[in-house]
């Protein structure tokens, strides 16, 4: 059922909008609100006689707020209030994500605009609470790759790159790249684009970056592109050429740890009399689940494919063969 806006509310609605995403025009906020563009022309007429400095953008395309104005501060219930400083000083004080400290500064000056006895009771609150992320690679050594990895998505311009494979055998290799999209995860930062050296679309690891310079070119991210399409069933961030229909059988207790984690998009559990289970999951490649089961050691034991079978024996020998002297 659609949104019934009123025009105070759609008003509110258009300037959080623009603050918040790039690109909205006329049309797509008529699109928006169900509404005509000669309304939304009105609408932005009205928020410019209240004083707010809204722009068309011609360059960016869409309108724009300078980024020096803001809103009056929002009203927080306690809940709100928690879950924001929670993830704030658990991702951006400790560092859990890289170049986000900013929103910790945020926090702390909506905290400070809190009537004190709602601030005394966010501080037991938070008292009793912590969030425990995985550690990650500090962010000082690529931050100026971090700055021109945005800066190429904001001018959507092709890249310059020098970068370092696992192996290091392409460590002088310089080539053009089209950056799609800019993501954090599995503890660090990634890159997606389209990589002219390769002739296909690569996932990129952003600290392994030896140069990054903005091009001249201008660079289009296709319309087809979205970032969930392109990790597909990935196990993590990498997908592979094609899908696999992995089976693999765990052992009980370990059984139980396994079907209390939702591990990925596909995966189903099927339970044993014995309380062993089997794990099956649809994924794109194999060379990062392959490093999953291993750390799960002797409690499992991969039935399909075949594929991932001898991978894991190929490896899990090479291990046994390391320690043979021990």
């Amino acid at each position: 059922m659609p949104v019934k806006y009123t025009k105070v509310h759609r008003l509110m609605q258009i300037i959080t909008l623009i603050q918040t995403q790039r690109g909205w025009t006329a049309d797509a906020l008529a699109n928006e609100f169900e509404t005509t563009e000669r309304t939304i022309f009105r609408d932005i007429k009205q928020i410019k006689d209240l004083g707010i400095p809204i722009e068309s953008d011609r360059a960016n395309g869409g309108y724009t707020i300078n980024g020096t104005y803001f809103m009056p501060p929002v009203r927080l219930t306690i809940e709100e209030a928690l879950a924001m400083s929670a993830l704030c000083e658990t991702l951006a004080d400790s560092g859990a994500i890289p170049f986000i400290r900013p929103a910790s500064m945020a926090i702390h000056k909506i905290q400070s605009q809190l009537p004190l006895s709602v601030r005394e009771e966010l501080t037991e609150r938070l008292q009793t609470m912590q969030l425990r992320t995985a550690p990650t690679m500090d962010e000082e050594g690529y931050g100026d790759i971090y700055d021109s990895a945005q800066r190429a998505l904001l001018k959507k311009k092709i890249i310059e790159c020098k970068y370092e494979s696992i192996g290091g055998d392409s460590e002088d290799e310089v080539f053009l790249f089209h950056p799609y999209a800019l993501f954090f995860g599995t503890r660090a930062w990634y890159i997606v684009g389209f990589h002219e050296g390769r002739d296909a679309i690569r996932t990129l690891k952003l600290s392994r970056f030896l140069k990054m310079e903005l091009t001249k070119y201008s660079s289009e991210i296709p319309a087809s592109f979205t970032l969930e399409k392109h990790l597909g069933n990935a196990w993590q961030m990498i997908p592979g050429e094609r899908d696999f229909e992995v089976k693999i059988k765990f052992d009980h207790p370990f059984s139980l740890t396994i079907s209390d984690t939702q591990w990925h998009a596909t995966q189903d559990i099927e339970w044993h009399e014995d309380d062993s289970c089997t794990f099956t999951c649809t994924v794109s490649g194999l060379d990062e689940i392959v490093w999953w089961v291993l750390g799960m050691g002797p409690s499992c034991e991969v039935l399909e494919p075949k594929e991932l079978v001898d991978k894991v024996a190929s490896l899990a020998k090479k291990m046994v063969d390391k320690y043979s002297n021990v």
